[in-house]
């Protein structure tokens, strides 16, 4: 029989380079002190990464460096999200990077949650959580409250054929009625710009 922490690596290859986890995701087939001397040995051995308390990554690496890369910060966000049971959105930067808006790096990265304030560092950048109202964050479709965040972060001038041709090319078409649906509530401008990304006459 495969032992537990065969069983766990084994998950966490089948995730691929860059999957962010804690305990809590294996909980469901193991018992905590198997799962603690399991990750606690993968890290040791150097086969999994040890983030923050209790946070861990499968890194990527860097063929050209030759070393791993920084934790990926929405794969961090969404193991937070998973180990507290939070909705959570990406917002400002966060967004941005997520849609290919913005190319820089910032050392902190925003989520809207429903859960409380919280800050943490992970290896290179912190991470912030900020307790939001539900209706900001209660989309259907996550494609929905992240490009809305994203236009936010952006703002009404910088709304460019370029930005609205880019968000449009990372959406499948089949989602643009949906998206549009359940966004008519945000702010005007919000929206046309909305409208504008999957042409009323598309969907």
């Amino acid at each position: 029989m495969q032992s537990t922490e065969n069983k766990i690596l084994s998950r966490i290859y089948g995730r691929g380079r860059g999957w962010a986890f804690s305990a809590k995701d294996f909980s469901a087939e193991f018992g905590s002190t198997n799962i603690d001397k399991a990750l606690s040995e993968l890290t040791r051995q150097g086969k999994i990464r040890r983030i923050c308390r209790g946070m861990y990554d499968y890194p990527k690496q860097s063929k050209l460096l030759g070393q791993q890369l920084s934790p990926d910060h929405d794969q961090v966000a969404r193991a937070f999200a998973r180990k507290f049971n939070w909705r959570i959105l990406p917002s400002g930067d966060a967004a941005l990077n997520l849609l290919g808006l913005s190319t820089q790096v910032p050392g902190r990265f925003f989520y809207l949650s429903d859960g409380p304030n919280r800050k943490y560092s992970i290896l290179g950048y912190q991470l912030e959580f900020k307790k939001t109202a539900l209706k900001e964050i209660g989309f259907k479709h996550r494609e929905s409250g992240l490009i809305v965040q994203a236009l936010k972060s952006l703002g009404k001038e910088r709304i460019t054929p370029e930005v609205i041709e880019k968000i449009r090319q990372q959406i499948e078409p089949e989602k643009y009625g949906k998206i549009l649906k359940e966004t008519r509530t945000v702010t005007g401008w919000v929206y046309d710009a909305m409208k504008q990304i999957f042409r009323e006459g598309d969907v």
